[in-house]
């Protein structure tokens, strides 16, 4: 009886229902107009294009305006070592998901369900449900992720031995320098010179001369509509582009489904586990707020770049587009699943 009042409870919460909704009715939006002609074929690409280098990077960078404490600071050490461990324990993990299939399609399979869409996908609904504090969060998380996403994904898929162009795109990357800039202002502010303001009840306060959202709010504010713009256009985006493919020959993929239950269910269950047995055994310790985090970032779809690679490598591309397609869906699906069940784990106080 619990079980059913928590799923009432979370069911009813209007910031929780609204995120969901926000992020089913945009997309859907975006499907409808590129079925009716009002987007064409390269409005996804370019609604994608201005959220990976405009929206999200000042997302990910307004994020770290905010105060440091030991709690918070703890968290994302933690967070940030989880988001190197878990893509070595996926490297291992996904090995028997994939024995009976052949070489490149083994690789293919592999690549794509150690990667998903954590920065398009995942961030934008994290922030949704989170607010700042989950993307700055989502944001540590994804370091780990673009390190291994240049490095071992691209040397598995193109055979070939790591190339300084992945090098830079690793950090040369807009939303990696923001992530850097914002996470280095948040760690060092207490350090920073100070800068006498005038707080919101008219005494003077002092912030570092980089809390752009205290010191320089003529700056912080075009930021935050910037950021503001990242969920919107993300999720019109994946509408636009679901609504510009043929769903048939994926539908009817076999593999592809496997795929799509392994990225969407299995792989963020795996995480569940595995932090619930580290938040027991007292060797890491994650509040539910982290867990949700990176439970969302890893029941995200296919990675842009898995699927370029696939693409660009001749590596069963075909299974990669379809696996791309129904990934997506499954997860637009999945994703309302998930929150349900992240808050029933928070109401059994699992996570600190």
């Amino acid at each position: 009886m619990e079980v059913l009042e928590i799923m009432k409870t979370t069911l009813t919460d209007m910031n929780i229902v609204s995120a969901i909704t926000s992020t089913i009715f945009i997309i859907l939006l975006g499907f409808f107009c590129r079925k009716k002609g009002i987007f064409n074929d390269q409005v996804g690409k370019l609604l994608s294009k201005v959220v990976l280098t405009v929206a999200l990077p000042a997302l990910a960078f307004n994020s770290f305006m905010q105060d440091i404490n030991r709690e918070s600071l703890a968290e994302g050490m933690n967070i940030l070592i989880w988001g190197l461990v878990i893509y070595i324990i996926l490297i291992f993990a996904t090995k028997p998901m994939y024995m009976k299939f052949k070489e490149d399609k083994e690789t293919t399979l592999r690549v794509l369900t150690i990667f998903g869409s954590t920065t398009f996908f995942g961030i934008p609904i994290v922030g949704a449900i989170y607010g700042a504090e989950g993307v700055l969060y989502a944001s540590i998380f994804n370091i780990g992720y673009r390190i291994f996403l240049y490095s071992y994904a691209y040397i598995k898929m193109s055979g070939l031995k790591m190339e300084m162009k992945n090098i830079k795109e690793m950090f040369l990357n807009p939303i990696v320098i923001a992530t850097f800039a914002g996470l280095f202002i948040w760690i060092t502010q207490g350090s920073l010179p100070q800068v006498v303001h005038a707080a919101t009840e008219g005494a003077a306060s002092q912030a570092a001369f980089l809390r752009l959202d205290q010191t320089a709010i003529w700056l912080h504010k075009p930021i935050s509509f910037l950021a503001g713009l990242a969920s919107p256009l993300a999720w019109l985006s994946i509408g636009a582009t679901l609504g510009s493919v043929k769903f048939n020959t994926a539908l009817t993929d076999r593999t592809s489904w496997i795929y799509s239950i392994n990225k969407v269910i299995l792989v963020p269950l795996i995480n569940i586990v595995l932090l619930a047995i580290l938040q027991m055994t007292g060797i890491l310790s994650m509040s539910a707020v982290c867990v949700g985090v990176v439970v969302i970032m890893m029941a995200t779809p296919t990675a842009t770049v898995a699927t370029a690679y696939a693409i660009s490598f001749d590596k069963d591309a075909v299974l990669a587009s379809n696996a791309s397609l129904l990934s997506t869906i499954t997860a637009v699906v999945m994703i309302p699943v998930w929150i349900i069940v992240l808050n029933l784990i928070s109401s059994f106080n699992l996570f600190g």
